[in-house]
């Protein structure tokens, strides 16, 4: 485990460095507090630290106060303070500011190591307890077979999406992922293959998303994409590519193989429609519904009929973007 030594003694500097690297540490040191902050502030900074109480620049008190004030977003720091100082209400003091541990100078060496020990039995506790916290986060939010997100991970993702675009006046795309004949699928294949097509065609959706857009599984065999600043033009072609990557390989799982092909419905909504989720995604399911009554394997989007065009109905129609 990395050590970090904040000392401005050369002596006990000396004296902690042999101790610490016979026992096996990784040691980074600093001559004051200010460097001792400022190498706290890095993302592979030492877990666990040493700090001396009087030090020049920022002293060990105020450096324990600046860790604990740094919230829960970093790694726990585990912080012994080393000090001449020894009575009942310096150590309140330094248990207030937020230190883990505390050993008065001159220490006895096996009781520094059996402190340091103690220290990193609490950081591998901690790093534990965030790994849980972390898996159980993921399985709240994740879909266990496919690992995209889930329905009500990418509906919420979605609101957070149109109420920022919203505000920036920017366009959202959704686009809305069916398989085709499914159904048949796990009835002729088994359901094992169904749900490694399912993995597999989530994969691939993934594959093909950038970094800040979404992908969820909104239904039994059904995903959805959500494209922030994304046109209704560009969402169609991005689309179509998807179709494409879905379709231009078989699934294979064991020695079954199957050609899988995707419907999409695609919907936008800008500064201009200013469309809540439900309607965005209820147009998304109309281009969806063409796409399926038209053939399949190919893509439809939702399209209104201006009003100054026809006198007798402005109701939405679906209208095909891309057939193949």
């Amino acid at each position: 485990m990395d050590v970090l030594i904040a000392e401005d003694s050369a002596v006990y500097r000396k004296l902690l460095s042999s101790h610490l690297q016979d026992w096996g540490f990784n040691l980074t040191i600093a001559k004051d507090g200010s460097e001792a902050w400022e190498l706290l502030q890095r993302s592979d900074c030492p877990k666990l630290a040493l700090l001396d109480w009087v030090l020049p620049g920022i002293d060990g008190i105020e450096l324990c106060r600046k860790i604990r004030s740094a919230g829960t977003e970093r790694a726990y720091t585990y912080v012994i303070l080393l000090t001449g100082k020894s009575n009942k209400e310096d150590l309140l003091e330094a248990m207030q500011a937020g230190t883990d541990d505390y050993l008065v100078k001159p220490f006895d060496e096996m009781e520094l190591k059996a402190r340091l020990l103690v220290g990193q039995r609490i950081i591998a506790l901690h790093e534990q307890l965030v790994a849980a916290r972390e898996s159980m986060r993921h399985a709240a939010t994740h879909d266990f077979l496919t690992g995209v997100m889930n329905r009500r991970a990418i509906m919420e993702s979605l609101h957070r999406e149109l109420e920022r675009a919203k505000r920036d006046k920017k366009p959202v795309s959704v686009i809305l992922v069916d398989i085709d004949h499914f159904k048949n699928v796990n009835d002729t294949l088994g359901h094992l293959f169904g749900d490694e097509a399912l993995r597999e065609v989530a994969k691939r959706l993934a594959a093909k998303l950038r970094v800040y857009d979404g992908v969820g599984r909104y239904g039994g065999e059904e995903f959805l994409l959500i494209l922030p600043d994304c046109e209704l033009k560009d969402a169609l072609l991005r689309a179509d590519d998807v179709r494409a990557c879905i379709a231009s390989e078989p699934i294979t799982s064991a020695e079954v193989s199957k050609a899988v092909t995707i419907s999409i419905g695609v919907a936008s909504s800008t500064a201009q429609t200013g469309k809540d989720t439900e309607s965005l995604l209820q147009h998304a399911d109309q281009g969806l519904y063409a796409a399926k009554r038209n053939g399949r394997n190919r893509v439809e989007h939702f399209a209104e009929i201006p009003e100054k065009q026809s006198k007798k109905t402005s109701r939405p129609v679906a209208r095909s973007a891309h057939a193949k």
